[in-house]
């Protein structure tokens, strides 16, 4: 089976690209010419395609020439709070990456992939019950929410109007290795791992740490959207998370446990959002119910590999 893999070289891309292989595939990624590729580069028999999503004669160069049977499109600008200072560039990147994506899809004759959106729970922003489910309205508070929403809605826009097996997943919050330093267990692992090495003074930065998110280890993510595209239903939505909400107060306590060094706290103005999501949980029985997916991996066990990997990195 040939799969394509868009942002191969990014967090969730290197996982996925894992488990791909994991599988025997064959899998192809797209990388830009200034893309790090060092979360990648203990993968072997890699296909890595040079391809700018944004523009559509690369896009269409790469979908025609590698005819992927599955396309797992990851590739985006993902970090919310710089959709605030480039909300254009967040919005332009993730829209036209799809648009296309999709477009090259439907221009080939006879050709007809299963190709899963990674959309967000960001797309639900400031939702009035708890837990979040598939039919809660979309009301996100950021650029990148908002273009995530375009992003599923386009995708089962293709599906009603040309048939393209499209899958939209809303993934709640999930980390572990690999994950970027601007992202908050990553920055907090990052800074104990700094401190632990006296590379850094014993305070950790941070922003609103009363804010509850619905965590997920990056390896039950992308073991998910594989089920994604193996039992799902094309056409539809399915949030993926772990059905509890937890405090980013309470994920900073875990990680300072995890170390000896004595540490204390400090807020950074910096690291607050001009609006901010209170609490994140979500309902993922629909997902459950149709693939049989279960989480494999605690969010303490996420934990201590990610701080372990800050570890062996600096």
């Amino acid at each position: 089976m040939k799969i394509l893999i868009t942002g191969i070289s990014g967090f969730v891309g290197s996982h996925m690209a894992e488990y791909c292989q994991s599988k025997g595939c064959e899998v192809y990624g797209t990388i830009r010419w200034r893309s790090d590729t060092q979360n990648i580069k203990h993968l072997e028999n890699l296909n890595l395609l040079e391809c700018d999503l944004t523009d559509a004669s690369a896009v269409k160069s790469v979908i025609e020439k590698v005819k992927p049977d599955r396309i797992f499109h990851l590739a985006a600008q993902s970090y919310v709070h710089a959709s605030w200072t480039e909300p254009m560039q967040t919005l332009d990147t993730n829209i036209r990456s799809e648009l296309n994506i999709l477009e090259a899809i439907r221009g080939i004759e006879d050709y007809d992939p299963l190709i899963q959106i990674a959309g967000s729970s960001e797309e639900y922003g400031n939702a009035e019950n708890m837990p979040i489910t598939e039919n809660t309205p979309l009301l996100p508070v950021s650029p990148y929410g908002v273009s995530k929403v375009a992003q599923d809605l386009l995708a089962r826009q293709y599906f009603k109007s040309y048939g393209i097996r499209a899958i939209v997943t809303r993934g709640f919050n999930h980390t572990g290795k690999r994950r970027g330093e601007v992202f908050v267990c990553s920055s907090f692992a990052k800074q104990v791992a700094q401190i632990e090495k006296g590379k850094a003074k014993p305070v950790i930065l941070h922003g609103n740490l009363d804010a509850q998110r619905d965590f997920t280890d990056v390896r039950d993510m992308v073991h998910a959207y594989w089920l994604a595209l193996e039992k799902g239903v094309p056409g539809e939505v399915y949030n993926i998370c772990s059905g509890k909400s937890i405090k980013i107060k309470s994920i900073l306590k875990k990680l300072v446990s995890f170390s000896n060094v004595k540490i204390t706290l400090k807020q950074d103005p910096e690291r607050m959002r001009p609006s901010d999501l209170e609490i994140l949980s979500g309902d993922c029985t629909k997902f459950k119910e149709v693939t049989g997916w279960t989480r494999q991996y605690a969010i303490s066990d996420t934990l201590k590999d990610l701080l372990d990997y800050w570890r062996e990195k600096l």
